[in-house]
């Protein structure tokens, strides 16, 4: 969410649809973040993808289709995912939901029910709160404050994103690259050992009664309250 409204993906490849749809999402109080392309599409993700609030993603692409899309999507997050295409057929519609689509809309379809549909996912994917919290951490996501056990701790930027990221896929593990491009973005060159570097300082000022974030052998870290 951004300056109190919703933030939208929009990944279509018919110019006069992509225009249709982002100035009626505009309209209606969304902020639209549009790509004509697939590889636009992940570009884009990965760059906002901490503000992203749901993905209408077209299936037929250019370059990179939507499928693929979606999958690299879930490996790095759980935002709400609503996929358009013009493909009618069961199967087609089965391997969207099984990919890990939350709905599938057939073209043409009316703007009025797509927000619909929208609606009722973000109601359910991301109830209006501008709160994180997880055991003793409470996260003001608007105000950038992180509290543990009551107590403000001064985080970093890249500190707060990191744990915002960690509380929104606990009891996941994730590798060290998954968290990398996630949070640091898909193009980022830096050494991968940028995350352990991360993680120690919020383990610190996190302190010893706040031992979420754990370290998984071989592979990365695991947040759990536990």
């Amino acid at each position: 969410m951004k300056h109190g409204k919703h933030v939208v993906l929009l990944v279509e490849d018919d110019p006069k649809l992509l225009e249709s749809m982002e100035e009626y999402l505009t309209r209606r109080n969304y902020v639209v973040i549009a790509a004509a392309e697939g590889q636009k599409a992940l570009d884009l993700f990965f760059s906002s993808n901490h503000e992203i609030d749901i993905v209408l993603l077209d299936v037929m692409l250019p370059d990179v289709d939507g499928m693929q899309i979606l999958k690299t999507i879930r490996e790095y997050s759980n935002v709400p995912v609503i996929m358009t295409t013009a493909k009618e057929s069961e199967e087609d519609q089965l391997e969207g939901l099984g990919n890990g689509a939350d709905n599938y809309i057939t073209k043409p379809f009316r703007l009025r029910v797509l927000e619909a549909h929208m609606e009722v996912l973000l109601k359910r994917c991301n109830p209006v709160t501008k709160k994180l919290v997880s055991g003793k951490i409470e996260i003001d996501l608007e105000g950038q404050e992180v509290r543990v056990s009551g107590k403000v701790i001064e985080v970093t930027p890249k500190e707060f994103a990191l744990l915002v990221y960690f509380i929104q896929n606990k009891n996941k593990v994730m590798t060290r690259e998954t968290i990398l491009d996630a949070v640091w973005g898909f193009d980022y060159n830096g050494d991968i050992r940028t995350v352990d570097t991360i993680v120690k300082q919020l383990r610190k000022k996190m302190g010893s009664d706040c031992l979420y974030i754990h370290s998984v052998y071989g592979i990365g870290y695991c947040f759990k309250e536990e």
